[in-house]
């Protein structure tokens, strides 16, 4: 069967997205969301694609894990010497986007960045699989290796150093905070004319509403 990646496509219309349904408040409004995602059974509901870019505007994407959101952001862990952690450091502003197929749903958020504190790096760190607290001493991600034998080298001699003992979390490691000036919310509909509804702050925790054209 050859078919046209032209001719991939999909109408939506399960639901719609009115002014009236949503809360003023868009974090409770993403928590709403984020919990029929969950009652969904959707595969990592909370996968998110992180965009960031360099001093001189050279972007970049990739798909990570949220992990904690407040009023004050959206968290996500990751070692600080990575590609990304480089650049937020570099140019502390972001935008994450949750696609949830399913639901025909899309968040977008962008806004600054900032690292959370040291005492939430190591609360989450702790709470993770031990295999996972060893992978963060492991790897220096983004960097290039010689072959997979490293990994498995570091890995082996760290399994056998803290075989008894906790792990200390690695100075290089921790987490960021999306602190967000816009969040979108994208409901498809029929003949590409989606509901999108766009929450822009306006000064402290206050926001305003707008509908977007499609």
């Amino acid at each position: 069967m050859n078919l046209s990646i032209a001719d991939l496509r999909r109408n939506y219309a399960l639901r719609e997205l009115r002014e009236s349904d949503v809360d003023s408040d868009p974090f409770r409004q993403f928590q709403r969301w984020f919990d029929e995602a969950i009652a969904a059974e959707l595969p990592e509901p909370n996968a998110m694609t992180l965009a960031t870019a360099t001093e001189t505007g050279m972007p970049s994407a990739r798909v990570v894990l949220l992990k904690g959101f407040d009023q004050r952001g959206f968290v996500f862990y990751t070692n600080y010497n990575s590609r990304k952690g480089k650049e937020l450091s570099q140019n502390p502003r972001a935008g994450l986007v949750f696609w949830w197929a399913e639901l025909e749903r899309q968040v977008r958020i962008e806004g600054t960045v900032e690292r959370v504190s040291s005492d939430e790096s190591d609360a989450y760190f702790h709470s993770r699989p031990i295999g996972s607290q060893l992978g963060a001493w492991v790897s220096d991600q983004s960097q290039t290796i010689p072959s997979r034998q490293v990994l498995e080298e570091r890995l082996q001699a760290l399994q056998t150093k803290y075989q008894d003992g906790d792990v200390s979390r690695p100075p290089h490691w921790g987490g960021f905070r999306v602190v967000p000036q816009a969040i979108e919310f994208w409901q498809g509909r029929p003949s590409r004319l989606h509901d999108r509804l766009l929450y822009s702050r306006v000064e402290g925790d206050r926001w305003q509403l707008e509908r977007l054209s499609p």
